[in-house]
């Protein structure tokens, strides 16, 4: 999809389940924390609104582990990682709420591509059951898609 038609592009709600290692801690990290309200649960799962997404931990140790990474913009990212693209705005304060509590970044929060295309701030964290988050803000939203 090119840039105009991203644009003009109404986004819908994305599903993605991922692993936890216990959901009482993901309850704590993803409700409270982060501040994501609960849906529907059982014993096995738990769904979240992540800023209008539905995200959905399942219990499953096993299938918990951190991901390989891959060098971008001098950083080494988390090849397997999920998050949102918030406004400028959301974003430092979420980076700001996080400083605040002690989260340990993976990656801290910083603007990369600096005067490129794709120009934006971003920041990587580990929830407790190893799986990577990124939150990142564009200046301008068009960049979104931007190539060189």
């Amino acid at each position: 999809m090119n840039t105009a038609a991203a644009a003009a592009h109404t986004p819908r709600p994305f599903h993605l389940a991922f692993p936890v290692h216990d959901l009482e801690v993901a309850r704590g990290f993803y409700g409270e924390l982060l501040g994501c309200p609960e849906g529907r649960s059982s014993p096995e799962w738990i769904d979240f609104d992540l800023f209008g997404h539905q995200v959905v931990a399942h219990l499953a140790p096993h299938e918990c582990s951190l991901a390989s990474t891959s060098a971008v913009d001098g950083d080494a990212v988390p090849v397997r990682h999920f998050g949102v693209v918030l406004p400028m705005a959301e974003w430092q304060a979420l980076a700001d709420k996080l400083t605040a509590v002690g989260t340990k970044f993976i990656i801290e929060p910083h603007v990369r591509f600096k005067g490129l295309a794709g120009e934006q701030a971003t920041f990587f964290f580990l929830d407790p059951s190893g799986n990577a988050l990124e939150f990142k803000a564009f200046a301008d939203l068009g960049q979104l898609f931007a190539k060189q």
